[in-house]
């Protein structure tokens, strides 16, 4: 299992990073080892002083597929889930800074929360125009619409899959929107898709 990680696919948060937009999909990808279930507690940890919450749409791959058309990409998920791509922000900026790799600020222990799964089709939503947002001691901090991707879900599968095989099982974060920001120890994560309650975490 795999988990592939779109970046600046929302307009405001390309904008709000001060990058440029891309021509294609951007992606990048975090270890198994990333994963965090459950709703279990995030350690911060001592590698970094600036570590920031994405939160995101999680697509789960349900079959194998490579060279996929974008119009028969829906064939190849059923689930979603709400995701929070966790960052180390200043070891980021300082790789990119110079030019390196930074799997170092977004490839670490437990740096991909994802809640349960929902099935699209069960819940009555269209991957196409679906809410999410991502509140902080109970105040919403970022808030988005799949419906605002730059990079339909679609478009997403079929560019992933020109590059490598999605297996079952494999987790595609499709984006964060505006509203990046710090965490701090003590901070209660809630996580909804639509009105569903999915996600509830804490910051140690």
């Amino acid at each position: 299992m795999k988990i592939i990680c779109i970046g600046q696919n929302y307009p405001a948060h390309v904008e709000e990073m001060k990058s440029k937009p891309t021509t294609a999909p951007l992606f990048f990808l975090k270890p198994d080892s990333s994963l965090l279930l459950n709703n279990r507690p995030f350690y911060y940890p001592e590698f970094t002083q600036s570590l920031h919450y994405e939160a995101e749409i999680v697509l789960k791959i349900s079959k194998l597929g490579k060279h996929i058309s974008p119009e028969f990409a829906h064939r190849y998920f059923e689930e979603v889930a709400f995701g929070i791509d966790l960052t180390a922000r200043d070891l980021q900026e300082k790789c990119k800074k110079n030019g390196w790799p930074w799997e170092i600020s977004k490839a670490f222990e437990h740096a991909a929360p994802v809640s349960r799964f929902i099935n699209l089709k069960d819940e009555g939503l269209d991957i196409g125009n679906l809410p999410f947002r991502l509140e902080i001691n109970n105040r919403v901090v970022q808030e988005g619409n799949t419906s605002h991707m730059i990079y339909p879900v679609e478009d997403l599968i079929a560019h992933v899959s020109q590059y490598m095989t999605l297996r079952l099982g494999d987790l595609l974060f499709t984006g964060t929107p505006s509203g990046v920001g710090p965490l701090k120890i003590g901070d209660q994560l809630t996580g909804y898709i639509a009105d569903r309650l999915m996600m509830s975490m804490e910051i140690r």
